[in-house]
């Protein structure tokens, strides 16, 4: 099982961007599907959440859309009204029941970079 976050890059400060992240490999289910970020020199922290609903960090609310495609495996982050403190790698992070397993594991992703200027 992989994840592969795409989607990252250079922008402005006000712009938007859109990751995504695709689940591949033998997966028989997958049940939370998470966002998080870590900025130069600081510790990971969470973003979003999508399973049953949506749930996100205070300092995004408002700003950042997550989103799930379950057909595709695919967790989407719109990102909207971008600050230069949003400037982070980030990842994706899935809770996955492998084939031929009964139990959920957790993945992550290798990770996007986004920078945003001011």
């Amino acid at each position: 099982v992989q994840l592969q976050a795409y989607g990252g890059g250079l922008v402005q400060a006000g712009g938007s961007l859109r990751l995504s992240c695709v689940a591949s490999g033998s997966i028989r289910s997958i049940s939370a599907m998470y966002w998080y970020r870590q900025a130069p020199g600081k510790q990971r922290d969470f973003v979003a959440r999508f399973n049953n609903g949506a749930y996100y960090a205070d300092s995004v609310k408002g700003r950042f859309t997550i989103s799930r495609d379950n057909h595709k495996n695919t967790t989407y982050l719109q990102m909207n009204s971008l600050k230069p403190e949003d400037t982070a790698v980030y990842y994706c992070n899935a809770d996955i029941v492998p084939t031929g397993s009964f139990y959920y594991d957790n993945y992550w992703g290798q990770g996007t970079l986004v920078t945003v200027s001011s």
